[in-house]
């Protein structure tokens, strides 16, 4: 019995730990969440129907797994269509093995939002934030990245 039990707890424990959890939140909230002073926050701007931000998905992960012992958090922003959440994204997450956190943003109005990102986007997506509100530094880069270029921001402020 113990043994079922055993295989049971660990089945769902598998099962929770690859689930994705994607919360809603505004560009305000998600500003909030990723404020702290002793964390540099690697922040992409995506949505699943744009071919070069899938392209770049595995860029985050490998950064998620490289950075997990450091004060570095890399999060996704799904820019994807309100029809298409929460099941399709969660869908395609699950599909491609996606590693980092994702947040669905729920403001609906690019003219309100990309400004509180950065005065430089100009809106196209892949775009992606890195930020280490303790140290005041602030890059932005609209279009792809690679590792190298997250890597030599990174290695700046992280020892």
């Amino acid at each position: 019995m113990k043994k079922y039990l055993l295989l049971l707890f660990a089945l769902v424990s598998f099962v929770c730990a690859d689930a994705q959890q994607i919360p809603a939140m505004s560009m305000d909230d998600l500003i909030k969440r990723n404020s702290s002073k002793d964390t540099l926050y690697i922040i992409n701007f995506w949505a699943t129907w744009c071919a070069p931000c899938v392209h770049e998905l595995p860029v985050f992960n490998d950064l998620c797994k490289r950075y997990a012992d450091k004060p570095v958090k890399v999060l996704l922003v799904s820019l994807d269509f309100k029809e298409d959440y929460p099941m399709k994204l969660a869908t395609f997450l699950q599909r491609k093995k996606v590693q980092p956190g994702v947040i669905w943003l729920t403001d609906t109005n690019p003219n309100e939002y990309i400004p509180k990102v950065d005065g430089r986007w100009e809106g196209s997506i892949p775009a992606t934030l890195i930020i280490h509100p303790g140290k005041g530094v602030k890059e932005f880069i609209e279009g792809q990245v690679t590792e190298k270029q997250v890597d030599r921001m990174v290695d700046k402020l992280i020892p």
